[in-house]
């Protein structure tokens, strides 16, 4: 992407129109192309942080659920390591709830026992 289609991008009202968050979109489509091109997968990157299966917690009230963990400060800083950024520990713990690499409904949810 250059400067003409970031310009044409902060224009459409259909995405959010932060120039920082687009660069960050564009610089981390290259780093995730980077590993392609290393022959590395990404995703065995990722599920690296939590061994390879997902982290099955027991929460019973929301109060508890954290909103990062040292799985995602790790993620987090080796992601910023490679160049990725917009890449905080609570950014990547809710990438690692969204995608189930942590089970983070509530026992009372019956979903949790769907998720185990």
């Amino acid at each position: 992407y250059d400067q003409e289609k970031c310009d044409a991008l902060i224009q459409n009202p259909g995405i959010i129109r932060n120039r920082l968050k687009i660069q960050s979109i564009i610089k981390n489509a290259k780093g995730f192309i980077a590993f392609a091109e290393r022959e590395e997968s990404f995703s065995g990157f990722l599920w690296g942080f939590v061994d390879g299966a997902p982290v099955q917690n027991s929460y019973r009230s929301m109060a508890d659920v954290p909103t990062e963990t040292d799985a995602s400060r790790a993620m987090s800083k080796a992601l910023k390591k490679r160049g990725f950024t917009f890449v905080g520990p609570t950014i990547c713990y809710a990438f690692m709830q969204a995608v189930g690499m942590v089970n983070d409904h509530l026992t009372s949810c019956p979903q949790w026992e769907a998720c185990r």
